[in-house]
């Protein structure tokens, strides 16, 4: 298994431009900006771990492909577990930032094919 730092040089050759990469993808659509307000300045994304930016691209890329926003997101992770009409745990599921939400989503679904099969 390669390590993060040769994924980030073959992938986007630098840390700054996986940063860069990144920052794109951390949209109003998709980013809850409940941690830091200037998204990457100083301290944010240039204090974080090679494979957690990885992680965190690779995750932000597969959501807006499959869902395009947050709030589809957020109604497939409802309708994966049947609660659609709860709008109490709607609520709760909008405070989650999307890697959370997305795991919750593809262990939902593991679920339900378990239980279907």
């Amino acid at each position: 298994m390669p390590s993060p730092l040769s994924i980030v040089k073959e992938r986007f050759e630098s840390k700054a431009k996986l940063i860069e990469a990144v920052e794109k993808l951390m949209t109003d659509e998709l980013w809850m900006d409940r941690l830091s307000s200037d998204r990457g300045g100083a301290k944010g994304l240039k204090q974080v771990s090679n494979q957690k930016l990885i992680r965190l691209h690779d995750t932000f890329t597969e959501v807006k492909e499959k869902f395009g926003t947050r709030e589809k997101l957020i109604d497939a992770v409802l309708e994966a577990e049947n609660r659609s009409k709860d709008e109490g745990y709607k609520q709760r599921l909008l405070k989650h930032p999307v890697p959370r939400l997305y795991d919750q989503y593809k262990s939902a679904t593991k679920r339900a094919a378990r239980t279907s099969a």
